[in-house]
């Protein structure tokens, strides 16, 4: 039996169509958490962060701020998240620490209250989570993955043949493809 170009290119569309099946979860998966991770000096990919500001007349002094003192301060302001512990890092400056990474700050002489809120972004966060690389598992999963993109690269390079493949339009589109990363790392060095 003889293997013909054809029974190639044949071969490369099922190789490239099931494998792009099978891994186009994983590829949208990188891409949304990759844009994010290439915007994270103003995007935070984990956490949202809301900062509520408030001014409170009359707020306890410092020697009056016990437990009780600040879990109404906590209501007044319409805080949720469970108290944790506070200090004084300055003189009337009180801060809370909450359940879940929130803090509330209190100029006790001012009135003046900040509350920020985190809050782990429910899709996003796991799938950045994937490309920090959390386990061996993952390292397995990932290499998996990354040989199934160089198959589905080089099956789509010879799927077509004639002006639409590699020696028509399809090697010009591969080499601005291959230039153009060559060319930011040049100017970017």
């Amino acid at each position: 039996m003889k293997f013909s170009s054809s029974d190639l290119r044949r071969w490369c569309r099922i190789l490239h169509r099931d494998i792009s099946y099978i891994f186009s979860g994983m590829v949208i998966i990188y891409a949304l958490s990759g844009i994010y991770m290439n915007h994270r000096d103003t995007i935070n990919p984990h956490y949202t962060v809301s900062r509520t500001e408030v001014v409170i007349t009359e707020l306890p002094t410092a020697a009056e701020m016990d437990k009780g003192a600040v879990l109404a301060l906590m209501e007044k302001v319409g805080v949720s998240e469970r108290y944790t512990k506070h200090y004084f890092p300055k003189d009337n400056q009180l801060k809370v620490f909450l359940k879940g990474s929130s803090t509330l700050e209190a100029d006790l002489q001012t009135g003046n209250v900040v509350y920020e809120s985190l809050r782990r972004r429910p899709i996003i966060s796991p799938m950045t989570t994937l490309h920090y690389n959390p386990g061996k598992w993952w390292t397995w999963f990932s290499d998996i993955f990354a040989i199934a993109l160089i198959v589905i690269t080089i099956t789509g390079l010879v799927m077509l043949k004639g002006n639409k493949g590699l020696i028509g339009r399809g090697g010009i589109e591969l080499i601005i493809g291959i230039a153009i990363p060559v060319l930011l790392l040049i100017f970017n060095s």
